[in-house]
């Protein structure tokens, strides 16, 4: 029975020695882990360090050469005279302002990167190589404490192994002793059993026997002693063993749970603090170098908004005096004692003056409406390429998107505003425009120049002569630049004059043969409407008194002007009655017959700049003088549409009242200024009037 029970002991044994060996590789691989983490912190901190020390060289390298950039054009502009401008009195051209401060946010950067560099090298990077040494010091003792624990936690192993063997020594006895026992108390009941009666036993045997029998009970007494001495320090044996094993479990149970968590966190005492210093000082740094640069950029975008060129325009004229003072009036040199220094009026020459005075005022009136419908098309054209140089065609924040795409900045940015094709296509209708603008503001010019020369000599000629020779219609230019019509008392030209009659007659034959360049009969019936009935409403659309029309047209027929009277008290509708009977009856329209499917074409080209070109190439082949007629008219209506929200005559309206009105029958004609096809329907007939109406 003995050899199984030694075969446990040993199995016991067995078990608990690899038990103990596992915890033991386990305490030295705590020993390598702790020694390894510390070692990629170091690893870390050295990588960090060199990161940061190369920023920095890159830093203070773009530094010097942000520096060299900006001294290299602040060298070139303060020889300038607008640098010394700018030193006397602190005022720039607004460019130049934009141009200076831009070199200054190029200084303001460098010394900004400067800094950022010293803030690296002198002060980031010295935090990274104070926490790398505290992390090994930390290591150090950290890893005492460690050994010392783990001392105590093998003495505490070895103290239960010690108690365990004696636990099995004595219990080992106990159980020897116990069989001991039991053999002497067998032998006890195999003497009793065996025993004869004592009276057939001879006397010898007799006494043998009972000494034989005290023998096995004083055996058995010691064996039952023993026992009982080896069974007492077998259960203590037993309860120091249970008692170490619970102390022993909670020992391990401990350093596991909790020393090894404290001895990990006195190694990383203050890492991850420091660590997080470290990292913000760079943040700080770098944020303040973002909000030092919006600073300057703000800066720089509020002088870009004040990029103004009318200011600009003062401020460059004021620059040069010399050059853009107006120089002194000419005056008068008399020759050889001729004090004379006015226009004379004398007997011979006041005929000629009249008479020159009163074509002055009749050129003048051309060229007013010519130059004022120039100017119109120069501004217009003016809106256009102000509206292509202002597109808002800047932002380029999509160039900037991060993605995990593996697309190039280039493709980014080849699809936006200066791609090669995009950018051509603008350039070339920009670079067009700009051309029919200089054209118009040159013929602009021109007519100006021509008309200031006129206008003085007009002006000169009007004081000399005085009010009594003023001519029998006279139109001059108002001050504020719209034309003003005289409503003098007109003399009656007595009908006979004339060899082209006024209504129902040929426009271009009538202008040729009355000198007019606008018929009296449209422009008093204009005036009178411009007086009095831009507020009317329904002007042009509801009829007036047929009578009074044509009292109305036989007057101007008879080379009267009923209308020159402001107390005439004419009814408005009864004018504008007039004024449509005019162009209803004139022998051509004003736009001509052969160009009526011309005109109708130009609603298919969907471009309004190129209908716009197509349409002024067709009006070109319109005789002049017609053309001027046709330009007053519609920049009447054109002023009249401005009051639609209280006369109800919008464009489209004026275009009904005015377009051509197709009917079956050619003796019912529309008052149109197209002529009306009888197989047209009506709407193609004005909705081009009303597309093209200013």
């Amino acid at each position: 029975m003995s050899t199984p029970r030694f075969k446990k002991d040993k199995e016991i044994i067995a078990d608990y020695e690899s038990q103990v060996k596992e915890i033991r590789a386990q305490l030295v691989e705590q020993q390598k882990c702790l020694d390894q983490q510390t070692e990629m912190r170091v690893q870390l901190l050295q990588d960090l360090q060199d990161f940061f020390r190369k920023k920095a060289e890159i830093e203070m390298e773009y530094s010097r050469n942000l520096e060299k950039l900006a001294e290299r054009f602040m060298a070139k502009t303060r020889s300038t005279k607008d640098h010394q401008q700018y030193k006397k009195d602190q005022n720039l051209l607004s460019p130049v302002n934009c141009w200076y401060l831009l070199l200054n946010q190029v200084r303001r950067e460098s010394k900004d990167h400067a800094t950022l560099s010293d803030i690296y090298l002198n002060n980031v990077i010295m935090r990274f190589m104070q926490i790398s040494e505290d992390s090994t010091r930390l290591l150090k003792k950290s890893k005492e404490i460690a050994f010392q624990l783990q001392e105590d936690l093998m003495k505490v192993l070895n103290e239960l192994y010690t108690v365990m063997k004696t636990y099995h020594m004595y219990h080992t006895e106990s159980i020897s002793a116990e069989g001991k026992l039991k053999e002497a108390e067998k032998q006890e009941e195999k003497q009793i059993g065996r025993g004869d009666p004592v009276f057939s036993i001879r006397m010898e045997d007799r006494n043998l026997r009972r000494s034989s029998v005290k023998k096995i009970e004083k055996m058995k007494e010691k064996r039952q002693a023993k026992y009982s001495e080896n069974k007492l320090k077998s259960i203590k044996a037993r309860n120091e063993y249970l008692l170490t094993l619970e102390a022993s479990n909670s020992s391990v149970f401990k350093y596991y749970i909790h020393d090894l968590s404290d001895l990990i966190d006195c190694c990383d005492l203050g890492y991850h603090a420091s660590l997080n210093r470290a990292l913000r000082t760079y943040l700080s740094a770098e944020y303040n170098l973002e909000t030092s640069r919006h600073e300057g950029l703000d800066i720089i975008e509020n002088a870009v908004d004040s990029l103004d060129p009318r200011s600009d325009r003062q401020r460059f004229m004021e620059m040069y005096p010399s050059a853009f003072c107006p120089p002194t009036k000419f005056e008068f040199q008399s020759h050889m004692g001729d004090e004379v220094c006015q226009v004379s009026v004398q007997p011979p020459v006041n005929g000629e003056l009249i008479l020159r005075f009163q074509q002055l005022q009749s050129r003048l009136a051309t060229l007013n409406i010519e130059n004022e419908e120039i100017k119109k098309t120069s501004e217009a054209t003016l809106t256009t390429i102000q509206d292509m140089v202002t597109i808002e065609d800047y932002d380029v924040s999509e160039c900037f998107h991060h993605s995990r795409s593996t697309e190039s900045v280039k493709s980014a940015v080849s699809e936006t505003y200066l791609s090669k094709p995009s950018m051509a296509k603008r350039r070339a209708n920009q670079q067009e425009t700009e051309q029919f603008y200089f054209m118009k503001f040159r013929e602009f010019l021109e007519g100006s120049n021509l008309i200031s020369k006129l206008q003085a000599k007009h002006d000169l000629l009007k004081r000399t002569l005085g009010e009594g020779h003023r001519a029998d219609y006279m139109t001059t230019r108002h001050p504020n630049g719209l034309l003003k019509t005289h409503t003098g008392t007109r003399r009656a030209r007595p009908r006979s004059v004339f060899n082209v009659r006024l209504f129902n007659g040929n426009l271009e034959s009538f202008i040729k043969d009355s000198g007019q360049a606008i018929p009296r009969v449209v422009e008093s019936c204009i005036r009178c409407i411009n007086l009095y009935g831009l507020q009317h409403q329904g002007i042009f659309r509801v009829s007036g008194s047929q009578l009074e029309v044509n009292d109305i047209k036989n007057s101007f027929e008879r080379g009267n002007d009923p209308l020159t009277d402001d107390e005439n008290g004419h009814d408005i509708n009864s004018v504008a009655g007039v004024l449509k009977l005019y162009f209803r009856g004139l022998e051509n329209p004003l736009f001509p017959k052969e160009r009526f499917n011309d005109l109708l074409s130009c609603i298919r080209i969907e471009s309004l700049y190129e209908r716009a070109l197509y349409i002024r190439k067709l009006l070109l082949t319109i005789p002049r003088s017609v053309l001027i007629v046709m330009r007053y008219l519609f920049a009447f209506l054109n002023h009249l549409s401005q009051y639609s929200d209280e006369n109800m005559m919008d464009p489209y309206n004026l275009a009904i009242c005015f377009g051509p009105h197709a009917h079956a029958h050619a003796r019912h004609p529309g008052p149109g200024l197209l002529p009306g096809p009888r197989q047209r329907d009506h709407q193609d007939h004005h909705h081009p009037q009303r597309d093209n109406l200013p």
